[in-house]
């Protein structure tokens, strides 16, 4: 009995077997393990720079199930170049995590799904990162900039950055404040001369005190008073970036009373993330499904994040708790960093590839 010999592949088909492979196995490493993303702003400055690119881990929190099934492999909103979507909604599944080596856990450096950004399904919302300076329980209090979490002084990042008003005797050029490590996004001369806008660690800070051509510098911290745009509702609180809460992070479980202030406080979270057909707040009131709610607990974890760049930092503050559903993974290592303001040859900083974050 003869066989016909195998048929050899064409080098087209060889090219096309090859890159379905590279798609398919790209398209689970970045599911389920690592995803690559980048630093687009100044919000972590000085912990992590703009043109920081990292690794994130999936394995630390666990993996999750993709809530939008129907997408393009290796996309996110857009098909590459376009405007075009590259995903369908027409199938949305029900969120579920793969166990997980660690939870999130305070100071924990996280990329999240933007939580406001509705016009998206909750995993293709814009990837944000920032650090977990509070999980469930937690009460955050901020007082004359400074972070406290449950009644004590939290953790200060090494590099974390405030602004400050830096007066000068004569204007300063863009090579002053390089040798001082600020980078030319991070400063801005005052209209009339006397000085700058400063964002900057407090080292530098104190380096800058002892410049001959420094005659003042104060740290532009608010006072208390309200501000519009804070979460959950900065006017009526009197609440602003440097002058915050307290306020205590929900967790699963936990149940509260639905009085006026609980309603404040918390009745948009319950409205945006808790997963209710129908929820409506009225009169310092919650309702859901039409039924007046008087005590509620809560279906999921939340986190309070903030940028180590406390005065360029778009977080919690802003736009309020970031819900457990939300969470990407955990910022792992970094693998390449470029530097926006050197030339071609001096662009890589050589000193932060395969650094660690923390």
């Amino acid at each position: 009995m003869s066989t016909s010999p195998k048929k050899k592949k064409s080098a087209a088909r060889e090219w096309i077997d090859a890159l379905v492979f590279a798609v398919v196995a790209a398209s689970l490493i970045r599911w389920l393990l690592l995803e690559p993303f980048t630093i687009p702003t100044a919000s972590m400055e000085k912990s992590l720079l703009v043109g920081d690119f990292l690794f994130v881990s999936k394995m630390h929190y666990g993996t999750r199930i993709p809530k939008t099934p129907l997408q393009v492999p290796l996309t996110h909103q857009k098909i590459w170049g376009t405007d075009i979507p590259s995903y369908s909604d027409a199938i949305q599944l029900p969120y579920y995590r793969l166990p997980g080596f660690t939870h999130v856990k305070r100071n924990d450096v996280v990329v999240f799904n933007y939580p406001v950004e509705f016009q998206f399904p909750n995993d293709l919302k814009t990837n944000y990162i920032k650090r977990a300076v509070g999980v469930p329980g937690d009460v955050i209090e901020i007082k004359n900039g400074d972070l406290y979490v449950n009644g004590e002084a939290a953790m200060k990042p090494e590099e974390m950055q405030y602004s400050y008003d830096v007066m000068t005797n004569r204007m300063l050029n863009a090579d002053f404040f390089t040798d001082y490590g600020i980078n030319p996004a991070s400063f801005m001369a005052f209209p009339d001369g006397s000085g700058y806008i400063v964002y900057a660690t407090d080292l530098v800070i104190d380096r800058l005190k002892e410049s001959p051509v420094v005659t003042e510098v104060r740290k532009r911290i608010m006072g208390p008073r309200g501000e519009n745009g804070i979460f959950p509702d900065g006017l009526t609180l009197g609440w602003n970036r440097d002058q915050y809460g307290p306020l205590t992070i929900p967790g699963k479980g936990v149940t509260i009373e639905m009085n006026e202030d609980n309603v404040l406080r918390y009745g948009t979270t319950i409205q945006n993330y808790e997963g209710h057909d129908q929820v409506d707040i009225r009169d310092g009131q919650l309702f859901i499904d039409g039924q007046k709610v008087d005590s509620y607990t809560f279906k999921q974890d939340y986190y309070f994040m903030m940028g180590d760049n406390r005065h360029d930092s778009l977080d919690s503050r802003y736009w309020g708790f970031v819900p457990e559903d939300h969470v990407v993974g955990k910022a792992w290592f970094l693998w390449l960093s470029l530097d926006e303001f050197e030339s071609f040859f001096g662009k890589i900083r050589w000193n932060r590839i395969f650094k660690g974050i923390s």
